[in-house]
């Protein structure tokens, strides 16, 4: 159900962006995921976090995690098709990879991470079409597109960094966090563009499908999934949203296909897989017969939309 839901979420951001600018899309997300969230905050008796510098982390929380990427997508499908935005959605992890060699990260890099990396960043020349020297793809969009992944990455860095033992529910946080990410979009869209004349009612859905759906809605089965199988096995929805992406967008938007962009992602996920996996450390892979070395801890990029 979450995999549906997430790997549906860039149809809708296409679908919005037939009726409106790509600033109030991300608005309109923001707003209907809040309402969600905080209703079930209100229905079970929880309170949003109290400390001051629990709020102060959520605003830097809130931009790097959904207000940036939320809007980069919707940005970048202005360009670009939803098939390949869900695919350099999958980057995420691959982000997450390479900030933990500029030490952004507390996770220790390791053989098979390395290879990850390399392999994922292949799979991205492959569905980009390298050889064909990039030929009909948009640069513009496609670096929107992962810019946003890359902001994942730093956010959830960020967040497991200062935000790990605030006391707080993850229902708590998560509402602070959308109402926040909904105060910076409805500060920032009036200023760049302007405000919606109509209201068509496809797109109209797509964006209330987006937001109480594939943002709402979802963060409360993520962390419901978390709680019942934990972080780990959870994180395999993220393999499949590609799939799902792809599958919407051709269906419903008749987006063309062709061989690279599947094979590409295949080898997007496989790389990503690998820099989630546990290996022994790169700075131990000489040392014959040593002790078993602490392996790297899940990396904290986890792809969303």
């Amino acid at each position: 159900m979450l995999t549906l839901i997430w790997g549906c979420s860039f149809l809708f951001i296409k679908l919005g962006t037939d009726g409106f600018a790509p600033l109030y899309v991300s608005l309109g997300r923001m707003l209907f995921g809040t309402v969600v969230l905080l209703a079930t905050l209100a229905v079970k008796r929880q309170r949003l976090p109290r400390a001051a510098r629990t709020w102060g982390h959520l605003v830097v929380a809130a931009f790097l995690l959904n207000s940036l990427p939320f809007t980069l997508f919707a940005y970048a499908e202005l360009r670009i098709p939803s098939t390949l935005a869900g695919i350099c959605n999958a980057t995420t992890p691959l982000w997450g990879m390479v900030l933990s060699l500029v030490a952004l990260s507390d996770d220790r890099p390791t053989r098979r991470r390395f290879a990850g990396l390399g392999i994922g960043f292949l799979g991205v020349l492959t569905v980009l079409g390298a050889w064909r020297g990039f030929a009909g793809q948009d640069p513009a969009g496609t670096v929107m597109a992962l810019v946003a992944s890359a902001s994942y990455a730093v956010g959830w860095i960020y967040v497991r960094r200062t935000l790990a033992s605030t006391g707080d529910s993850h229902l708590s946080m998560s509402g602070a966090q959308l109402l926040l990410g909904t105060v910076q979009l409805a500060v920032v869209a009036p200023l760049f563009s302007p405000l919606p004349t109509s209201f068509p009612a496809v797109p109209l859905l797509a964006v209330l499908a987006l937001g109480a759906l594939g943002t709402g809605l979802a963060f409360l089965l993520q962390y419901g999934l978390v709680a019942e199988v934990g972080p780990t096995t959870a994180t395999l929805t993220t393999y499949f949203l590609p799939v799902i992406a792809t599958v919407a967008g051709v269906a419903v938007l008749g987006e063309e296909l062709t061989w690279n962009t599947p094979v590409g992602a295949v080898i997007v996920l496989i790389g990503a897989a690998l820099t989630q996996s546990k290996g022994p450390s790169v700075s131990r892979i000489r040392l014959r017969g040593a002790a078993r070395p602490k392996t790297a801890g899940k990396e904290a990029g986890k792809a969303r939309v």
